[in-house]
């Protein structure tokens, strides 16, 4: 196999997801070009991480002859929440190469195929790809915009196509070069999700910023070939989770402007809020004229959406300025590839 070995982390913490759970991993095993190993990264939930555990007992590393890539079940190392979870699958992996898949997602078969050739490239330290819903009712809500998918953890419309450089990658369907942890750090706890409590994020937009300034050469791409499918539970198909989930992303965006700076904290937003909103309230305006259905709440939802984040993100703004809104850059360390070291 040529190319970097590429470790899979996936974080879980509840067992409602059980079955996405082994399905996220089964699509893992099944990738054209294989992985390393599969982490499965537990957040303080003892009782799905032995079971976990015995689920995968015949795929552990002394086990291996039987065939399928590695898979290993960790407990978070860290506090509660998804970033404290990744970075404890970070300094367990042994790959030279991190990839990072949603517990709730399958992966298409060649996903890690287009992550390792875009790593050909020594100045490439992250690649990250495109994230499909899947609608729990089996279509998308007419009102909900595709300008928007990113609420509900997706590629959203507005992103350019094919394999192009960005910012920053996405969370749920992203890959990062081991050195790019070396020179950054992991990512920021106090940032992204914690379970089911308020949906927060920004947790990789603040990592890839970080690693920018720490490595100006570093070269971090989206190849919209790298496909993955997340699943939309019926809940977030609804606008007071799309509410909700606008008003969290604008606290976190804050916190973000606030550690590194507007300029670069709402380079991308900018662009967004100025070209691709616009433009998508026209669309639902036009389809409303055209008796279209959905246009209306299209429009409208985009209108709401930029007005919640715009709240969310004043209210973050004042908490942060008055401290009381903080997070930390846990440095990370492999000891003897066995287990995960954090320290904050």
């Amino acid at each position: 196999m040529s190319g970097p070995g590429i470790s899979v982390v996936i974080c879980a913490y509840t067992e409602d997801r059980w079955e996405d759970i082994l399905a996220a991993v089964s699509s893992v095993r099944a990738q054209s070009r294989p992985a390393l190993e599969t982490l499965l990264v537990v957040d303080h939930n003892d009782t799905l991480r032995e079971r976990l555990a015995k689920e995968y007992k015949d795929h552990q590393e002394d086990q291996e002859p039987s065939g399928g890539a590695v898979v290993r079940v960790l407990a978070n190392a860290g506090p509660r929440g998804l970033s404290a979870g990744r970075n404890t699958g970070i300094a367990a992996a042994r790959g030279e190469v991190v990839a990072f898949l949603d517990d709730d997602a399958v992966a298409e078969r060649d996903w890690l195929l287009h992550f390792a050739e875009a790593y050909a490239d020594p100045r490439v330290m992250a690649v990250g790809g495109r994230t499909e819903p899947v609608w729990a009712s089996g279509r998308r809500p007419g009102w909900f915009p595709e300008e928007f998918d990113w609420v509900v953890g997706c590629t959203y419309r507005g992103l350019p196509p094919g394999r192009v450089r960005v910012r920053n990658v996405l969370g749920g369907n992203a890959s990062f070069r081991r050195s790019a942890f070396d020179a950054a750090g992991g990512f920021a706890t106090g940032i992204g999700r914690d379970g089911d409590k308020r949906p927060l994020g920004c947790e990789e937009t603040e990592l890839c910023i970080r690693l920018s300034r720490a490595r100006p050469d570093a070269v971090l791409l989206i190849d919209d070939r790298a496909v993955i499918h997340h699943r939309v539970p019926e809940a977030r198909e609804h606008f007071r989770y799309f509410r909700t989930r606008t008003y969290a992303e604008g606290l976190s965006k804050a916190l973000v402007a606030r550690s590194v700076g507007a300029d670069k904290g709402l380079e991308s937003e900018r662009r967004y809020a100025t070209r691709v909103l616009p433009a998508g309230v026209a669309r639902g305006l036009r389809d409303a004229l055209l008796a279209r259905p959905g246009g209306a709440g299209r429009a409208g939802a985009i209108v709401a959406g930029v007005l919640t984040a715009a709240g969310g993100y004043v209210v973050g703004s004042v908490r942060a300025r008055r401290g009381g809104t903080t997070f930390s850059v846990p440095e990370l360390s492999v000891p003897g590839a066995k287990g995960a070291v954090l320290r904050e």
